[in-house]
């Protein structure tokens, strides 16, 4: 079974991804992560994609899709899998569809999750991130460190992304209405979408039981 995780950045589905996973005991890939990863690396293909994520562009379909052949899909394929963050355009998507029939398997459903454009952006700036066990936390909505800017999991320091500001948001909210969003209807053409609808009352475990329930 093939999972995607859809919603606009900051919608949450990195959260309810990971614990998605842990529940149905999937391999939870996301690929924001992967890119970050990379833009450590000292390589033209680092100095590319840091410019797309530091300016809220998207990366451009030939790069992404070269580097989730290369980086991200794993290569058994025998256990379910979810992914966040790709596809991010319909031609990406195309792309994958094409690529996991040819492995015999398919997207079974697509998840998204719908919160509301300013409730994003506030989630987002408050957002803070452990650099050492990828642990995610908020200082104003859901899981709070316990201990003001340390993580609870491993005891390092939180930070804030660089591009975790209300401009770089405001940028990337821009851009994922105009490319990612009509993954939806992409998604919803082939009956495969399954709609979660959030607010700041929503909590993470109701949006995790509910997707869940897709998945049964």
């Amino acid at each position: 079974m093939v999972y995607i995780m859809l919603g606009a950045p900051g919608a949450g589905k990195g959260t309810v991804g990971k614990q998605l996973a842990n529940a149905i005991n999937a391999n939870y890939i996301a690929s924001g992560d992967v890119f970050r990863n990379i833009v450590n690396e000292e390589t033209e293909l680092a100095k590319e994609i840091k410019e797309c994520i530091n300016s809220g562009k998207l990366v451009p379909d030939e790069l992404a899709i070269k580097t989730f052949i290369d980086r991200i899909l794993p290569k058994d394929l025998n256990t379910d899998l979810i992914l966040d963050g790709y596809p991010r355009t319909e031609g990406q998507a195309k792309h994958l569809d094409s690529l996991l029939e040819s492995k015999g398997v398919k997207v079974n459903w697509a998840i998204n999750i719908d919160v509301p454009s300013e409730l994003i952006i506030d989630r987002i700036v408050n957002r803070r991130i452990c650099p050492n066990c990828n642990s995610i936390y908020n200082l104003k909505y859901g899981k709070r460190p316990k201990k003001e800017g340390i993580c609870d999991n491993c005891g390092s320091n939180l930070i804030q992304r660089t591009d975790d500001n209300e401009k770089t948001i405001k940028d990337r909210l821009h851009t994922y209405e105009i490319n990612t969003k009509p993954l939806i209807n992409y998604y919803e053409k082939q009956s495969k979408l399954k709609n979660i609808n959030a607010d700041e009352n929503t909590s993470i475990d109701e949006l995790v039981k509910k997707a869940i329930q897709y998945t049964i």
